[in-house]
């Protein structure tokens, strides 16, 4: 396979910011020509290995932190916002998406900010007739997707809480997981903080209260009595990964004040999203801490299932976990995770791999991810080329979590994990695929719009850069062409 030329530009620009040197300065410490390097600074030139071990060397950057991954969820993400109906005019060809996302990332972060804008307008405008009352609510990205952005803009690794929950867990359980007991006997032996499992623990139960429904939550804390209540009818593994995040809300306060601070949310609302979201970071971090956990995975080749057993933990938190392998020097394989629900709605995402997931509507109805509903408790398996052809092995499974009595609500999700075929010899699942035949991988999108695959059976939308062509005398699996 060819090797991906890197085009790193505003990253060696930023370097050479940094050091405050004029570009004939920081060329000549690197070795080479100022024209050379002002070609790089602008990315029409690609960074050659030679160029990448000069900056190691004269200016002690992790060569591993120069990827090109931002750029590809930027591209991504400017491509859909161009292809929406919203932005109109004429839509720029790819390669002029990539000189703005290329040269001036932050120009193309400003342009997603004005999307969300005009989007929110969109709907405040179609639904005014129902919501007058929250004529400004709409014009501003909600909470959750400003949170989520937040951590897809990051590659979903926060350093600082990574290695504070590996630490932990080291101090706790050394390298074979972090058990509830250990963690219940940390919390109250550090911080005077008792923890009740059990009908009504920790609160207060009235006539008709049903104290040991399962819509009373996952965890309760009352800084006043110091009790945290866990919710008896969940699992022992989520039972302990709310106990992390309860130690991470008390142990690293400051720290996540800072990182919120820093990231300069919109609203209270968000930092408050976002605090909850670090919470869970730590809690990861604990129950599944970086070397011990990238080790392990190596060494049981990436089994979801054993990996589970191994630190008695579930699979979406063994999945969710693989993707965020991306501690520089110590990379895992780069996974994409996506947790999406029946209607095809993505609830969580993130991609360490060329492929991102849309922003709004649908993930595509090809990809196997759909396809896990129909066999629960079994992971599926899909070799898939995306339209920009990249393979990947796809990997899906439906999980439910019920939480409580008959009158409870269950949710059921459909996990989906992935890799380019180039790291698949390091998955169990790929050992008797055919990864080398073309015919074996299935055309997939991210999604119906944005998608221009002209011979899609299973389209719901037409794409929106594209023209139509019908014809009422010739039917097709969809009433139109593409043109």
């Amino acid at each position: 396979m060819r090797a991906r030329k890197l085009f790193i530009g505003g990253k060696v620009r930023a370097i050479r910011a940094e050091h405050g040197l004029t570009q004939a300065a920081f060329a000549t410490r690197l070795g080479i020509s100022t024209s050379y390097l002002n070609q790089i600074e602008n990315n029409q030139r690609h960074v050659s290995a030679s160029v990448l071990l000069a900056l190691a060397e004269a200016f002690s950057v992790d060569i591993t932190t120069l990827s090109d991954q931002d750029t590809d969820r930027l591209l991504a993400d400017v491509s859909e916002a161009l292809a929406d109906p919203v932005s109109g005019g004429t839509q720029p060809s790819l390669a002029d998406i990539k000189l703005v996302v290329q040269n001036a990332p932050s120009f193309a972060r400003a342009f997603l900010s004005l999307h969300q804008a005009m989007r929110r307008s969109g709907d405040q405008l179609a639904e005014l007739d129902q919501t007058l009352e929250r004529s400004g609510a709409l014009t501003e990205p909600t909470p959750y997707e400003e949170v989520r952005d937040f951590f897809h803009y990051v590659d979903n690794y926060i350093h600082e809480l990574d290695i504070a929950g590996e630490r932990l867990s080291q101090e706790l359980a050394r390298s074979r997981g972090v058990s509830l007991k250990a963690l219940a006997d940390h919390i109250e032996r550090r911080h005077r903080v008792r923890v009740a499992i059990g009908p009504g623990a920790g609160q207060g139960s009235g006539p008709g209260e049903a104290a040991d429904s399962g819509a009373a939550g996952l965890r309760r804390f009352d800084p006043v009595s110091r009790v945290l209540w866990l919710n008896p009818r969940t699992p022992v593994a989520t039972q302990a990964f709310q106990i992390a995040c309860q130690i991470a809300l008390i142990e690293h306060e400051a720290t996540m004040t800072r990182i919120i601070s820093e990231a300069k949310f919109r609203s209270a609302d968000a930092a408050g999203i976002c605090r909850i979201g670090l919470a869970n970071y730590f809690a990861g971090a604990t129950i599944l801490p970086y070397g011990a956990f990238s080790a392990a995975a190596r060494e049981l080749r990436h089994d979801l299932v054993l990996l589970a057993d191994r630190f008695s933990t579930s699979l979406e938190q063994v999945a969710h976990r693989l993707s965020t392998l991306q501690r520089p020097g110590q990379k895992g394989v780069p996974f994409f995770f996506a947790r999406v629900d029946k209607a095809g709605n993505i609830t969580k995402r993130h991609s360490a791999t060329k492929l991102q997931f849309a922003r709004f509507g649908s993930a595509c109805p090809l990809w196997n991810a759909h396809g896990a509903f129909e066999t629960p408790n079994r992971i599926i398996r899909q070799l898939a080329e995306t339209p920009d052809g990249v393979r990947y092995l796809c990997l899906a499974t439906a999980v439910s979590k019920p939480s409580g009595g008959w009158h409870d609500p269950v949710q059921t999700y459909a996990l989906a994990l992935g890799c380019e075929v180039a790291h698949a010899g390091e998955l169990v699942y790929a050992d008797d695929l055919d990864i080398a035949r073309a015919e074996a991988f299935e055309p997939i999108g991210v999604s119906c719009r944005i998608c221009e695959r002209r011979d899609c059976h299973q389209r719901a939308v037409p794409p929106l850069k594209r023209r139509l062509v019908v014809d009422p005398n010739t039917r097709k699996a969809v009433p139109y062409d593409v043109e």
